[in-house]
């Protein structure tokens, strides 16, 4: 029994033992991990009691400051400041030093830049042509084929291919590469017979438009200078409309004060139309009722003009071929009441379409017989391979081309330029 005793007394002694021993263990494995962790930058469980700061000691970031000045130093230099640190100098250098995008600007348009089908219909022939080693029958076929297709008309075809024999066949011109080059300088030289300046205020009258100049017998002084009437004339559909707006778009810029007659008082709309061309060229306009007589709307326009200091007015005028008895009349009517004083008719210009080709002769034979037209505006004529109605236009009619429609906005308008448009063929 004592024995036994002992022997439970020493178990109960080493189970106490180990109750304290485990413990105490514990805590010490616990807080060497816990400093090994905290070594190697890794937190550890915090004790109770213990506060411990996330931010770095001071000591830390000077160490750590140094760090980076060392590794980079140009950084400082080379930072890019956050936008709450800039204040204002700082904006203002960097506007100094980043250059504004300037606003696109709308550059006139080019023929060679717009012609481009016109001129890839030329192309094939004219390769053909140079690219042979002597003039020959196929030569003549080429060209004839290529001037027909273009629309510059039988006729004036006819004329330049016999001139070009001939000279061919006296030795003036030698081979096709000078072929070609003599058909270019004839096309200009044939563009460029008529007259196509146009009556601007303050510039000399062109050949077969009236002098503002001119007094007719009277002793005018200079607030009695007659107003400069311009009349569109054309069928509905080939921008006669549109003409007159930017017509007046350009006049404006260029300072000359332009009032619009809204003489189409048959097509639905065409005065709504015209009244937003004259907006936008800050010009004034007169309009009349729908259905309303053209002529009246026409004399009212020259009247107003005359009192509140207008230079010019451009008046539109209707397009009804399927009454042509009635739109002859109409027309002339228009002409004698623009041409009364205080006004004076300069231009009478005819609007065509490009498009058309040879069917816009037909279109202007019938207004040659009711009008005199001093000139040819030509509309679209970046729309069409057939860039040599020009040369029929002014052949076959005796009319100059004044202005072309290389494109739809108001700088695609721009003056007749011979040499530039057969350039652009070739």
């Amino acid at each position: 029994m004592i024995v036994a005793s002992a022997a439970v007394s020493a178990s109960s002694d080493v189970l106490v033992g180990l109750a304290i021993a485990i413990p105490v263990l514990i805590v010490g494995v616990g807080a060497a991990v816990g400093l090994r962790l905290r070594g190697r930058g890794i937190k550890g469980p915090v004790p109770p009691g213990e506060v411990v700061s996330d931010a770095p000691t001071d000591v830390e970031l000077e160490r750590s400051a140094e760090a980076t000045r060392t590794a980079t130093p140009d950084a400082e230099a080379t930072a890019t400041p956050t936008p709450s640190s800039v204040g204002p100098a700082s904006v203002e250098e960097a506007e100094r030093a980043e250059p504004v995008e300037e606003a696109e600007t709308l550059e006139p348009a080019t023929y060679r830049g717009r012609l481009g089908k016109a001129r890839g219909l030329l192309a094939g022939y004219l390769g053909s042509v140079r690219s042979k080693g002597k003039i020959d029958s196929t030569t003549w076929d080429d060209l004839e084929e290529a001037l027909i297709r273009a629309d510059v008309g039988v006729g004036a075809t006819e004329a330049l291919l016999n001139d070009l024999r001939g000279r061919v066949k006296s030795n003036e011109i030698v081979g096709p590469e000078a072929l070609v080059d003599a058909l270019k300088s004839d096309l200009v030289s044939m563009l460029s017979t008529a007259d196509g300046a146009l009556a601007m205020p303050g510039s000399p009258a062109p050949a077969g438009a009236a002098d503002l100049d001119a007094d007719d017998g009277r002793n005018l002084a200079d607030d009695e200078r007659p107003v400069a009437v311009w009349l569109f004339v054309g069928v509905n559909g080939v921008g006669k409309t549109t003409t007159v707006g930017k017509v007046a778009s350009r006049m404006s810029a260029a300072g000359t004060k332009v009032l619009l007659a809204a003489g189409d008082t048959f097509r639905a709309a065409a005065g709504e139309q015209l009244s937003l061309w004259a907006s936008r060229a800050d010009a004034d306009i007169v309009r009349g009722s729908e259905g309303g007589d053209p002529s009246s709307v026409v004399f009212d326009a020259v009247q107003r003009a005359a009192t509140k200091g207008h230079a010019v007015v451009l008046a539109d005028t209707a397009g009804r071929l399927h009454n042509k008895i009635n739109l002859i009349e109409e027309l002339k009517k228009i002409r004698r009441v623009a041409d009364r004083p205080p006004g004076r008719v300069v231009e009478v210009l005819l609007v065509l379409d490009a498009t058309t080709g040879q069917n816009g002769l037909a279109q202007a034979k019938v207004f040659l017989d009711a009008v005199d037209v001093s000139g040819v505006v030509l509309t679209k004529l970046d729309g069409t391979a057939k860039g040599g109605i020009v040369v029929a236009i002014q052949r076959e009619l005796g009319l100059p081309v004044k202005l072309v429609g290389l494109g739809e906005g108001v700088e695609d308008l721009v003056d007749f330029d011979p040499e530039a448009f057969v350039d652009a063929l070739f």
